[in-house]
């Protein structure tokens, strides 16, 4: 069984006991989370649309965090222009617990 669930502006293909990295939430390790934001459930056939309406999926948050840098550099030739940048994106590590169809 797995669902499609959408967060953070991305759509994410979870079963129950995975590990996955969202966006940010701003929740505390240890707390439960509800995704309500169910795309597709497949359980023995898929169901999309007004058949998913209502269900959920719950996740416990296991940590926060920051991804590696990523270097941003850019570079025009003949016009001395360069400009270096970093950026570490924020995410939520949360473990799928239970997929409510």
């Amino acid at each position: 069984m797995y669902a499609v669930i959408a967060t953070g502006g991305k759509q994410y293909r979870v079963s129950e006991g995975d590990v996955i990295r969202v966006e940010k939430l701003g929740v505390e390790v240890g707390e439960t989370v509800t995704f309500d934001q169910v795309l597709a459930v497949k359980n023995d056939a898929l169901k999309v649309g007004d058949d998913v309406k209502g269900a959920t999926v719950e996740a416990q948050v296991i940590s926060n965090g920051r991804e590696k840098k990523v270097i941003v550099y850019k570079f025009k030739a003949k016009t001395g222009y360069h400009k270096k940048n970093g950026h570490r994106q924020a995410y939520t590590a949360v473990k799928i617990n239970k997929i409510n169809a």
